[in-house]
């Protein structure tokens, strides 16, 4: 009698529990998880091909580049040389030795928000 009466007590009690989990917790379509995910991979992924193709390489700047036409320009501004600490510097380091791990986590944490953003209205 003791051992049905605990049985028939923690059946109605995981019975509350689930009850109220159930109109708790927040349920995400599988969709839109897929495309918070997605956008992340892509800002990851994205930045480097997106360097390299503005001419920031890892052998260095491409000539006749976007990146090319910036140095120039940051040059010409400094009286012949590019500052320590530009965007030109920043990127063709970037180029250069890839992202890091802080780099990549703070893209890849971006792009899903971004993501989420605009999955949220479809």
């Amino acid at each position: 009698m003791v051992a049905s009466a605990f049985t028939s007590s923690a059946v109605t009690g995981v019975a509350k529990v689930a009850r109220v989990a159930s109109s708790c917790a927040v349920v995400f379509p599988l969709a839109r998880i897929a495309t918070v995910v997605i956008g992340g991979v892509v800002a990851v992924e994205a930045v480097p091909m997106v360097l390299s193709v503005m001419g920031f390489t890892a052998t260095g700047i491409t000539s006749s580049s976007i990146a090319a036409k910036m140095m120039s320009a940051a040059a010409i501004a400094n009286g012949g040389g590019v500052a320590p600490g530009s965007l030109v510097a920043i990127l063709q380091s970037l180029g250069a030795t890839g992202l890091s791990g802080l780099t990549r986590f703070i893209l890849g944490s971006t792009g899903s928000a971004i993501a989420a953003g605009i999955a949220r209205f479809y």
